[in-house]
């Protein structure tokens, strides 16, 4: 699975709206189907209030904070399975990311031109979907097609099938009425036998609802269309303004925007909110080293030991762990400085086995 997020919708939705606030990146904006063609990449900061209360008790030299890859994708269309629009090259990209971000539009506003001019979020969504149920249906058929054959040449081609044709052929069957094949529900052991597919509709979604000025303070009737789709689902969603958060992006300050999202009735831009959900979605969590030179943000996967987090920084350090003293960030937010910490016992030396936790700040031993 990737780790990045990939911004997909119909065309006009106001994906490249919204992916150009985000990564204050220029995605080419424009009035019309189809105008990003090859897909943007754009590298997030992951916004982390801890980081800035490490920042002003150990302050630092320089500041890191995590990062996240946002990929903005061509506009579907109905018959994208089959080639249409830019089908077959929006299907390509969307197989790479490891969550999907799908805007909806939430608005009505007659001068921007939806591709099957009504706003009908549940239509919209039910489109991609199909879309996206049809392109892995074509997936999983060529591949039960082609264990169907192996059966006859092995008894070990002959064991692998009695596992995963059956499997194979569940997938199908939910496929062929344009289910998503997370409605499911696999099990681990049976997500391990058809990893290698890259199925689209096995990735987890974020629904985006973009809506005008208004539907950002009172949540409008088609967020809630939306929101009751995502909850059949299991999905999450977002409200965002694409249009608010453009005029975010331009500002220069951190008291800029802060004042212009309290003008606005927001206490936090949906973008951020965006940001962190599709980084924990994704099993995405974040360790702390702190010192004069540099206070950093690392990012690693919830279960990683310590070894691994040190490997994160360095494969060195990964390779000649010895130790790593580690103590949580609210320890510090508590006690002020790292010597109190210490102080008070919550400082501690960890092994090979320790299970790093979200809020760890590390500073790690090894030898080469």
């Amino acid at each position: 699975m990737g780790l990045n997020c990939g911004i997909v919708g119909l065309p006009n939705v106001g994906k490249s709206t919204i992916f150009s606030a985000l990564t204050a990146a220029p995605a080419e904006v424009a009035n019309y189907p189809f105008c990003t063609i090859d897909p943007n990449v754009g590298i997030v900061s992951v916004p982390d209030p801890r980081l800035d209360r490490i920042v002003e008790l150990i302050p630092p030299a320089r500041v890191v904070p995590a990062t996240f890859e946002f990929v903005d994708i061509a506009g579907l269309v109905a018959g994208a399975s089959k080639g249409e629009g830019l089908g077959n090259r929006f299907l390509a990209s969307i197989r790479e990311v490891g969550v999907i971000a799908h805007v909806v539009r939430c608005f009505d506003n007659g001068d921007i031109i939806h591709v099957n001019n009504r706003i009908d979020p549940a239509s919209d969504i039910e489109t991609i979907n199909i879309e996206l149920a049809l392109a892995d249906l074509d997936t999983v058929t060529n591949r039960w097609a082609k264990q169907s054959k192996l059966t006859r040449l092995s008894k070990e081609a002959q064991k692998e099938s009695e596992k995963t044709l059956p499997l194979l052929t569940k997938l199908k069957d939910c496929l062929e009425q344009g289910h998503s094949a997370r409605s499911l529900r696999l099990e681990e052991e049976e997500l391990e036998l058809v990893r290698d597919l890259h199925l689209i509709t096995l990735k987890p979604v974020i629904y985006v609802c973009n809506v005008d000025e208004n539907g950002i303070v009172e949540e409008n009737d088609y967020v809630q269309v939306v929101r009751s789709i995502a909850e059949a689902e299991g999905a999450e969603v977002v409200m965002i303004c694409g249009k608010i958060e453009s005029e975010i992006a331009v500002l220069e300050t951190e008291e800029e925007k802060q004042e212009f999202l309290e003008a606005v009735g927001l206490q936090e831009s949906g973008l951020n909110q965006l940001i962190r959900s599709a980084y924990h979605i994704l099993g995405m969590r974040t360790f702390f080293t702190a010192g004069s030179d540099e206070d950093r943000a690392w990012t690693f996967h919830a279960g990683y030991k310590a070894p691994q987090a040190a490997g994160v920084i360095h494969t060195d350090f990964e390779r000649g762990f010895i130790k790593a003293e580690v103590y949580n960030c609210e320890d510090l937010f508590q006690y002020k400085t790292e010597q109190k910490v210490r102080e008070a016992g919550k400082l501690r030396m960890e092994g090979k086995e320790y299970i790093v936790q979200d809020g760890d700040i590390m500073h790690f031993r090894f030898n080469v």
